[in-house]
């Protein structure tokens, strides 16, 4: 049996798929990840993780290709990765001493069939200063990250509490998947 293709580039899902199999290679291809404004966060997230997951299995066909997505969730809105560092304090003054929703969306194909389905967690930060969020946002760490935060980084310092599949929070839920990749 050939190894198992993901088709993200992210190197948290790479550790993450690594604690189901190490027998996996990584295959990525420029997908379009415009979303549509009038789709929910639950359609839009798995609609990505198929673009992705598709795209690369049409390379290669026969073979198992995992796509995933995550998108952070505050009051209906999706708040992807921050295009500058205003915009990831913005992002964070949002999210500071309230809940929000990480949601990932994954897809399981060969080519022929496909499974997609997605994970929500709840997570809630501490009450944010204005210091908190300029030293965290100076640290670099929001930069590429959905929300402008990593909950594996010093991310970890603002979150009061989670509720759900924390490994969801951080890319891939691992539980999940390895459930689903069973039943593939």
């Amino acid at each position: 049996m050939e190894k198992i293709i993901l088709a993200s580039a992210s190197p948290r899902r790479r550790e993450l798929l690594s604690l189901i199999t190490t027998d996996f290679e990584v295959i990525t291809a420029d997908v379009d990840e415009t979303v549509d404004e009038n789709e929910t966060p639950e359609n839009t997230v798995m609609m990505l993780s198929q673009k992705k997951a598709m795209a690369v299995s049409s390379l290669h066909k026969g073979r198992k290709v995992i796509g995933a997505d995550t998108i952070v969730v505050c009051d209906g809105k999706i708040l992807g990765k921050p295009v500058s560092r205003e915009n990831a304090e913005e992002m964070l003054k949002m999210l500071s001493g309230r809940a929000h929703q990480v949601l990932t969306g994954v897809t399981i194909t060969d080519g022929e069939k496909r499974e997609t389905f997605f994970v929500s967690s709840d997570v809630t930060f501490f009450e944010l200063t204005d210091e908190e969020i300029a030293s965290y946002v100076e640290s670099g760490e929001p930069d590429d990250k959905a929300g402008a935060y990593g909950i594996q980084g010093k991310g970890s310092l603002l979150v009061e509490k989670i509720n759900g599949d924390y490994f969801n929070i951080v890319g891939l839920p691992v539980s999940m998947l390895n459930k689903k990749l069973g039943e593939f």
